[in-house]
């Protein structure tokens, strides 16, 4: 299969810097996807999101003897040691971490991993699926039944994240992968929190399945900025060329 894509990353209107950082690669006859939503002070962040993405890519790139999941596992792996590594060298940037997004599509499979609260959506015949599960301390709060998914969506303590590259040695990485059927209208949508956190999924998949895709982008951006656009966001939408 092949997709066409478009993409964004904003600053948001209450940060002074862009934390997020994109990277879209063809690999091996696919097409990697890596977005991550940097953390920590002094632009630490930044610096963070930008050497996963980085290293992910090479990591994958020169990693072609292993199977596509392993490949992903360690790619990730990889940057949480790196993360880890320039952190402890540099002080201003100690305890600097970022969630990380993969998605690599190639022929009839997406294979993916996910650290943190970004996010990956996949939409097919236009219904919207949350493939990666939020390691945050509201969505423990949600699986445990303290309180409800509504309830979620306004939590003061939202933005606590419970895993991260950085956050130590051994990092537990989600992974998966499904098998795409033609003529199912296959999309995927990944995030960072600054999209997820403003926009609900109904929103989501009534935007994300429209006929423009830089229309879709304009659309979303504006909806997120006229709701404050509190946070840094960045997004990339891939639809299935028919």
């Amino acid at each position: 299969m092949i997709f066409n894509y478009i993409t964004a990353s904003r600053t948001g209107l209450k940060r002074e810097h862009n934390e997020d950082h994109i990277g879209i690669f063809e690999i091996d006859g696919g097409l990697l996807i890596i977005v991550c939503d940097g953390l920590g002070g002094n632009r630490g962040g930044e610096v963070a999101s930008k050497l996963a993405v980085n290293t992910i890519s090479s990591e994958f790139k020169n990693m072609n003897k292993l199977g596509t999941i392993a490949r992903i596992h360690r790619s990730i792996t990889k940057a949480n040691e790196s993360i880890i590594k320039l952190s402890s060298k540099d002080e201003n940037i100690t305890g600097m971490a970022t969630t990380s997004e993969v998605l690599f599509l190639k022929k009839d499979f997406a294979y993916w991993g996910h650290v943190g609260d970004s996010r990956i959506y996949s939409s097919k015949n236009g219904k919207l699926q949350l493939l990666s599960k939020d390691h945050s301390l509201v969505q423990r709060l949600v699986d445990e039944g303290h309180i409800t998914l509504k309830e979620a969506e306004n939590h003061p303590n939202k933005n606590i994240i419970t895993r991260a590259l950085g956050d130590g040695i051994e990092i537990e990485v989600d992974l998966s992968k499904i098998k795409l059927k033609k003529k199912e209208y296959n999309r995927f949508f990944v995030c960072t929190d600054g999209v997820s956190g403003v926009l609900n999924d109904i929103e989501i998949e009534k935007l994300i399945n429209g006929n423009n895709l830089s229309n879709i982008a304009d659309k979303m951006s504006q909806m997120i900025e006229n709701r404050g656009a509190p946070d840094n966001y960045s997004f990339v939408l891939l639809a299935e060329i028919k």
